[in-house]
């Protein structure tokens, strides 16, 4: 069991480096189930970005189902030859996993491999809400709530929320990323209505085009989610919510970056320095996020 969970930490510390930094701050048994998550996470999200035929990536998609309806069911033996199945299987005997909402995510993969795009904000919302809300929701499974928590009925609502935010800023930050591999997913009535439906396949911005008001736009609605969602902090004990700060906190400081130059994006990958995510690190652990989102909620 052991070995499983050390090759979920390792896929977690080579490929996501702000998930990371994050879990680091949670005691052993959450940051393992994490780590669990979040490898089975990646495995769908590397097939749907790899490079097989469509065909080819639904029939994947499909096989990990259906491994993950044998992790549901508690068919994965402790020496079974998958490591991220049995870590999977063993972080959900350990937490109240919503299983369930990993089914989600790869619908939302599938959505990719299918060539989805979202008309309006209530389109892209479904989408976000596979990909992210997700597993907004299946971390709170790990974490929890303090007991006596006010208005501990809606955790799962602001960790869905929260999700948004950061795959919302991801989007932003991978608008041209994602043009130069066909996908577009910023909603096409605000493209449209800042004339910029020709899509973002180069450093300069669209001739006519109002690329700032666009990522203005974009960021005043990430920014709400944001507000919405760290109503979460509050609810969880110290290390988890300092786990959560931490992550939300880098995406929300990304975001910060965009909006003060948006073109940034066009030029290639906004990024924080390791500095600035270790400070954020520290100001999730004081508990003034969680602070400040509690004075917000009252």
């Amino acid at each position: 069991m052991s070995a499983a969970y050390r090759y979920c930490e390792a896929v977690t510390g080579a490929q996501a480096r702000n998930f990371a930094y994050g879990i680091r701050l949670l005691p052993g048994p959450k940051r393992q189930a994490m780590s669990a998550l979040y490898a089975f996470s990646r495995r769908v999200d590397d097939i749907g970005d790899g490079d097989l035929p469509a065909e080819a990536k639904r029939e994947r998609l499909e096989r990990t189902r259906d491994l993950l309806a044998l992790v549901k069911d508690r068919q994965i033996r402790d020496d079974d030859t998958d490591p991220v199945a049995v870590a999977l299987s063993h972080a959900a005997d350990r937490f109240p996993l919503p299983l369930d909402a990993l089914d989600e995510l790869i619908d939302g993969v599938l959505m990719d491999v299918t060539g989805a795009t979202y008309e309006t904000w209530d389109e892209l919302k479904v989408y976000c809400r596979c990909v992210a809300g997700a597993v907004g929701r299946l971390s709170l499974g790990v974490f929890g709530t303090v007991p006596g928590a006010r208005d501990a009925a809606r955790a799962p609502e602001y960790a869905d929320t929260l999700g948004l935010a950061l795959q919302l800023t991801n989007i932003l930050r991978d608008v041209r990323e994602d043009a130069e591999g066909g996908r577009t997913y910023l909603p096409s009535e605000d493209l449209e209505k800042f004339g910029c439906a020709a899509g973002f396949k180069s450093t300069a911005v669209p001739d006519g085009a109002d690329f700032t008001g666009l990522v203005h736009f974009e960021v005043r609605r990430a920014r709400a989610l944001f507000t919405e969602g760290y109503r979460l902090l509050p609810m969880l004990d110290r290390r988890s919510g300092a786990c959560v700060a931490a992550m939300a906190g880098i995406y929300h400081r990304l975001l910060d970056r965009i909006a003060a130059d948006p073109a940034a994006v066009l030029r290639g990958r906004v990024s924080l320095p390791g500095r600035e995510k270790a400070y954020v690190a520290v100001r999730g652990l004081s508990g003034l996020d969680a602070r400040q989102a509690s004075r917000r909620s009252a």
